[in-house]
């Protein structure tokens, strides 16, 4: 019995860190404001979602500018990709830094993209103040996509681009 909890117990933690993976590389492309490309030091590419954020789709309001703010803060930079899961477009979902510089939390508070509270849970208590905050400073400057009249959050512009 004491064999198969171990068994278990191994088998859960190499689970785990199957999908947990850090990534360094250089940042090549994106495909929006929530979406890039990193080259890693073996020139293996790897799209990756940026964890926490949505931003526009490109043909929804502010969808180029927010890509355009994403592309503008890291293009070129070495950044480091905390990768813990892919979605179903086999992204990988990663938190992604140059230095000590959250690159989603940087897009909510330039009011490029939204804070994805959904996902809320998979965040510390001090991100989800600091996504919580940045999003409300955003919107009290009126800071980019804020400053629409009526800014729509993509999952409910998606959602009504399928209906």
């Amino acid at each position: 019995m004491k064999l198969i909890r171990v068994v278990v117990l191994l088998l859960c933690w190499l689970s785990f860190t199957a999908t947990a993976e850090m990534l360094s590389g250089r940042v090549v492309a994106f495909s929006d404001g929530d979406t890039l490309t990193l080259l890693d030091l073996t020139h293996q590419q790897h799209k990756i979602r940026l964890a926490r954020i949505d931003a526009p789709e490109k043909a929804q309001d502010f969808g180029q500018k927010s890509k355009s703010s994403l592309s503008a803060m890291v293009f070129g930079q070495n950044a480091t990709a905390d990768c813990r899961k892919q979605d179903r477009y086999q992204r990988e979902v990663c938190v992604v830094s140059l230095g000590r510089n959250d690159v989603g939390l940087e897009q909510v508070r330039l009011g490029m993209a939204w804070w994805y509270q959904q996902y809320a849970k998979e965040q510390t208590p001090q991100e989800r103040v600091d996504y919580e905050q940045a999003e409300f400073m955003a919107k009290m400057h009126r800071t980019g996509l804020w400053n629409s009249k009526n800014p729509t959050p993509p999952w409910e512009w998606r959602r009504g681009r399928r209906g």
